[in-house]
């Protein structure tokens, strides 16, 4: 190339570089957005979940928990909340006593902000959440008789105020005393703060509803852009090179590659303080075939510790003689997730999540409106099934949860001897063929959701099904990917 041409060169990867760094900024911004759309729109639905009476039944917190964080659309905001429902005396856990009791972590704690101090000064100036608002609402605190989600003073209180404030909520009190304080808590707009919703006519779903559209098509259009400046940059040996990096195996010990993966996730999680930012951003990378399915794995599991630092640093913030049980439920979520790794990746066997999410994958890519399907399911209709079940008492979960558990189990082994060797099973079991269409194949539904005028343009030919898979005959654009692999 001429010098002339070297430059344009250089500028236009400038360029490319800082439009995804700033539409990564956008998509990051967007997901705080959408996750203050999703509390507004919940609003005192999510404290009366998590504080009802039934929430002592093991399977009923399950589905809490999940309803909770689908609808906070945060797990490290319903993991807080578990905290201070705990520190209000309303939870107990006793499984890490004797961690607690050595008194390592009774140094104190607080919020640690790293890639919020960029993202925060933009996402205040549309909205700002009091999520003591959200707190008071779970565990029946000065604030629980506010209305709003939103803020209504920003001014920074005195350290003698704020610990007047601490103690009214630590310590035992009078009936007028109790409401003394809550008329003293819930306040009127003081003018202090400057944000776009502040002191607004529009009610708390109104402004949920404007802010989950508005996220989502941010969201939507910095992902696609990201995906597609990725992809013209990924060309060639750059995208040989930064693939081979990433997806290499440590030298001599390859098993340790995916520790050090989840040592990474975990780390890179704590920095921007999501999980959510964290897989979302892998997303792309996936994508493009940048990071292989089986490399993600461990990112992610990683990030599900890296996670817990918030509710960990929240629990230590606390005072008073429920800290330690505080700290004790704060040690359950990160145990947890470190029990899950041990679980479902050192045996090679239990890494079944990889298969089964790629045949969700292409399930998805042939069908698009499957994955609509999949979350409304699994996040929605399914633990509010079981939670209304579980309403019911025991017996009543038995009798109807037993049988399609078993159900759904023999299904599962039926289907993986169908794969493996179809041969020993009966000649009826060797195929679903004796069934109802619609209840072994998702082509009925698919005809139907295809009718409708605005799905037509979702449509995905076998022909381009064909095409996704990209084999070294036709790799010529992109060279960088291999053979094996599938890009959706």
């Amino acid at each position: 190339m001429t010098t002339c041409e070297k430059i344009q060169r250089v500028c236009i990867n400038t360029t490319k570089v800082v439009l995804v760094f700033g539409f990564l900024y956008l998509f990051i911004c967007s997901l705080d957005f959408l996750a203050s759309a999703f509390r507004l729109i919940a609003g005192r639905t999510t404290g009366d979940i998590m504080s009802n009476k039934y929430i002592e039944n093991p399977i009923v917190g399950l589905m809490i928990g999940i309803l909770v964080t689908v609808l906070v659309q945060s797990s490290s905001t319903s993991t807080s909340i578990i905290v201070s429902m705990v520190s209000a005396g309303s939870l107990l856990e006793k499984m890490t006593d004797a961690i607690v009791h050595s008194g390592a972590l009774l140094s104190g704690g607080g919020e640690v902000k790293i890639l919020k101090v960029i993202t925060e000064p933009f996402t205040k100036l549309v909205v700002q959440l009091d999520k003591n608002v959200l707190m008071d609402w779970s565990v029946g605190g000065c604030l629980e008789n506010a209305t709003s989600l939103i803020k209504t003073s920003c001014a920074k209180k005195k350290a003698s105020e704020a610990t007047t404030a601490v103690t009214a909520l630590t310590t035992d009190a009078s009936i007028s005393t109790t409401a003394t304080s809550t008329e003293s808590c819930v306040k009127d707009p003081d003018g202090t703060c400057n944000f776009l919703f502040y002191n607004t006519s529009l009610t708390d779903t109104q402004i949920g509803i404007i802010l989950l559209i508005g996220s989502l098509v941010i969201l939507c259009t910095a992902l696609i852009i990201i995906v597609k400046i990725l992809n013209s940059m990924m060309k060639g040996k750059m995208a040989i090179i930064i693939k081979k990096t990433i997806n290499a195996e440590v030298p001599y010990v390859p098993w340790i590659t995916g520790y050090i993966a989840i040592l990474v996730g975990a780390f890179m999680t704590f920095i921007v303080q999501s999980s959510s930012i964290f897989t979302s951003t892998l997303t792309p990378l996936i994508g493009i075939g940048v990071i292989t399915i089986e490399r993600s794995y461990p990112l992610t599991l990683g990030s599900n510790i890296g996670t817990t630092t918030t509710a960990l640093l929240a629990s230590m913030a606390g005072s008073g003689p429920t800290l330690i049980n505080a700290i004790q439920i704060a040690l359950v979520h990160l145990f947890f997730n470190i029990f899950g790794i041990l679980l479902f990746y050192p045996i090679p066997f239990m890494r079944f999540p990889i298969p089964l999410a790629k045949k969700l994958g292409e399930t998805t890519a042939k069908y698009r409106w499957f994955a609509v399907l999949y979350l409304f399911i699994m996040f929605f209709f399914l633990p509010g099934f079981v939670f209304i079940l579980s309403l019911g008492g025991p017996l009543v979960l038995a009798i109807v949860g037993i049988p399609i558990v078993v159900l759904l189990v023999i299904v599962v082994i039926i289907n993986i001897i169908q794969a493996k060797k179809r041969s020993i099973l009966p000649g009826f079991l060797q195929t679903w063929d004796w069934l109802p269409k619609p209840l072994h194949s998702l082509q009925p539904y698919d005809a139907c959701c295809l009718s409708l005028p605005c799905c037509k343009s979702c449509r995905v030919t076998e022909e381009e099904l064909n095409h996704v898979e990209i084999t070294k005959d036709n790799c010529i654009e992109n060279p960088g990917f291999e053979s094996s692999d599938t890009k959706f």
